[in-house]
């Protein structure tokens, strides 16, 4: 069994997509996943299966959860072994210990090309800085995100795919509740 983590983008988020946590494990629960469990209310999953290709997981939940809950979203999903990569790979290590809230996890449905990011890049209006890594972009919002011009709808209008962000803070909570070393 592989043990995954799925994100969901948007969910709970200034009144829209709202769900219930219980409601989607219970969906997730009847697809057969084992030891579903969630954290916090934004869209966060940990869950057990038998080693299908994240792709098609990300299908398989997309559907169930609209059909079900009449809720579109975009579910992004890594292995337990992807995500230890994730904190592995993490190119902003001071940020992480000093101010782990501003460093947020971008995760990707793909992977950009070296192009798009480069654009992006340039389209930042800010102090932020980022760093592209493979289906990651790692973010230093030094003055914090909620002003940020630097939002998901940019970000993914310029590398060109589906995103949803996590906190350094949610990515080691994630990572423990998966119990990734």
């Amino acid at each position: 069994m592989t043990t995954c983590i799925a994100l969901l983008s948007g969910i709970n988020v200034g009144g829209r997509n709202v769900v219930a946590m219980s409601d989607l494990r219970r969906v997730v629960e009847e697809l057969g996943f084992a030891d579903v469990r969630s954290l916090l209310q934004s869209g966060n999953l940990v869950f057990r299966d038998s080693g299908r290709p994240a792709g098609s997981l990300e299908q398989l939940l997309e559907a169930q959860v609209e059909t079900q809950l009449r809720l579109r979203t975009t579910f992004l999903i890594r292995t337990a072994k992807e995500w230890e990569a994730v904190i592995a790979r993490n190119p902003f290590a001071q940020e992480a210990t000093s101010d782990p809230g501003h460093l947020v996890v971008m995760f990707l449905k793909d992977a950009p090309g070296a192009r798009a990011v480069k654009e992006l890049q340039a389209a930042i209006a800010g102090p932020e800085i980022i760093r592209a890594d493979g289906r990651q972009l790692y973010v230093v919002y030094t003055e914090g995100i909620g002003r940020s011009k630097l939002t998901n709808k940019l970000i993914e209008s310029k590398l060109g795919t589906p995103c949803t962000g996590r906190n350094w803070n949610t990515v080691l909570k994630l990572a423990a509740l998966a119990h990734v070393s």
